[in-house]
């Protein structure tokens, strides 16, 4: 079976202690600057979750709180994955090296799919540059394979969007994933994209302005809330803000966190102080599934993810998500996405 390798270790454990975060207090005057890379196949959703509540939050104070500046890697416009252009301000080297020295700098990446091709020594260098000025660093989307990739996330937990979830846990294996939507630890913040920026955005605004502006602006875009940062990806349509799922969650975590050596629903049941009974009814009344279904699902999903994004081969696959034996493997994948898993490694 073919290991997944180690990520390359940049330390910066020595400057994590102490690390500046972008927090002003309401009374300095000095705007938070956000230097934004855009890589190709870009979510424009995830860019305007983020950019759009820090203007309003300019808008609705009255305030110059929060610049932000466009970049790209070779400083010409670039295609989101929508295949709308977006036209930016220049070279993310040249606006790296100047923003190393500004006290209020962000450095901020948004990436899509394919983010390992944007992976270079240059971006690498600039990113562990950010490090050593104790400059806060934010990955949104998919862009947390470009931190692991650069040694930055040996000692800190992360998220990434839960498409490339499995890939960056089997890839770096030491890291510290957290599914969730967004996650600070330290000088560095990572996030899942798409809506979750919109999260982000609020709990930067909430933290150097206050909860008022930020149900401000909340209310400016219909929103009725704004979410936690360690609220989960992976919650079930319906199940995030209902108290009588709540038991179900924490069923559903279990099972997320052991893919690769399966719980019975015995030892389940156990951990979460429930019947098996009790277990089955929540199934049914909240998911119309069995419990083992949806586990089933689960590990069949996140062996999708490992054929379609990694190189692994289909047998690392099938133990990596709790099957024991190759043929059961692609029988249970082809029942359930009527396709064996060799046809889907191919067309990937």
């Amino acid at each position: 079976m073919n290991a997944p390798s180690k990520h390359t270790v940049f330390r910066i454990a020595a400057y994590r202690q102490g690390a500046r975060i972008a927090q002003p207090t309401r009374q300095q005057a000095a705007p938070a600057e956000f230097l934004v890379l855009l890589l190709p196949g870009f979510s424009q959703l995830c860019l305007s979750s983020l950019v759009d509540p820090l203007r309003l939050a300019n808008m609705l104070s009255g305030r110059d709180l929060f610049h932000w500046k466009l970049t790209s890697l070779d400083g010409r416009s670039v295609a989101s994955a929508s295949g709308i252009t977006v036209e930016v301000s220049g070279c993310f080297a040249e606006a790296a090296s100047a923003a190393l020295y500004e006290p209020q700098s962000t450095f901020t990446i948004c990436a899509g799919e394919g983010v390992e091709r944007h992976s270079s020594h240059e971006l690498r260098a600039l990113l562990r540059r950010a490090a050593r000025a104790q400059l806060p660093i934010q990955a949104l989307g998919t862009a947390t394979w470009l931190l692991a990739d650069a040694g930055l996330l040996s000692e800190a937990r992360c998220t990434i969007h839960w498409t490339k979830m499995a890939a960056l846990s089997e890839t770096f294996y030491d890291l510290a994933t957290d599914d969730a939507l967004f996650v600070r630890d330290g000088q560095i913040v990572t996030c899942a994209g798409e809506l979750a920026a919109f999260d982000l955005a609020i709990d930067l605004v909430q933290e150097r302005c206050g909860a008022e502006l930020a149900r401000s602006i909340c209310q400016h875009v219909t929103a009725d809330r704004w979410r936690d940062g360690a609220s989960c990806q992976s919650v079930p349509p319906g199940l995030r803000y209902g108290n009588t799922g709540k038991k179900l969650l924490r069923i559903i975590r279990l099972m997320e966190q052991n893919i690769e050596e399966p719980l019975s629903l015995e030892e389940i049941s156990a951990r979460v102080s429930l019947s098996r009974r009790q277990i089955e009814r929540l199934f049914e009344r909240h998911l119309s599934t069995t419990p083992w279904q949806h586990y089933l699902g689960l590990r069949l999903a996140k062996a999708r993810q490992l054929i379609e994004l990694t190189a692994m081969p289909i047998m690392d696959v099938a133990v990596a998500c709790g099957f024991v034996s190759s043929s059961h493997f692609s029988k249970s994948f082809r029942d359930h996405f009527r396709v064996l898993p060799s046809k889907l490694r191919a067309a990937a």
